[in-house]
């Protein structure tokens, strides 16, 4: 019976980091590109919009799984460096949106990503140190957050 109970609860860490995680993006639908995205000056390897949906739910998918990974190396009470840096890092992600797509604050929005992309290393480098693969699958999310800070920052300086 033990086996199955610890089965089941692993089950609903995972379901509860999915939808935490998830909870981030959910935030920023109130805050849609829109016409003031649309009417920015862009670099040409500005990535068309339909990129964004997959690559974003493929990223949070992997972000969920690598912090439940995590947890499962002995829950909050051994891994709460790491897993309050996964936490820090996703209320920055969510933080970015309606500053920049919301308050069409640039700056302050290229700030909050900088922060983010720091957050986002801690959080690697912890979650390496407990668990390889847990590391591993926040390399992708890095990339992307990188490639989307240097855009930021370039929409930031095309758009004065």
């Amino acid at each position: 019976m033990k086996p199955a109970l610890s089965k089941w609860n692993s089950t609903l860490a995972l379901l509860g980091f999915l939808v935490i995680t998830f909870c981030a993006p959910a935030l920023g639908a109130f805050t849609l590109p829109g016409e003031w995205y649309a009417g920015l000056n862009k670099p040409s390897w500005n990535p068309p919009s339909w990129v964004f949906g997959p690559a974003w739910t493929l990223l949070y998918t992997l972000m969920a799984v690598a912090a439940w990974l995590v947890w499962k190396q002995g829950g909050w009470t051994r891994q709460r460096r790491p897993l309050t840096l996964y936490f820090i890092q996703l209320a920055l992600n969510a933080a970015w949106t309606p500053v920049f797509f919301g308050a069409h604050q640039m700056g302050a929005a290229l700030a909050v990503i900088i922060a983010l992309w720091l957050a986002i290393l801690l959080t690697l480098i912890n979650f390496w140190r407990v668990r390889l693969s847990s590391g591993l699958l926040l390399v992708p999310y890095l990339a992307w957050v990188t490639f989307a800070t240097t855009l930021n920052f370039t929409l930031w300086r095309m758009n004065p």
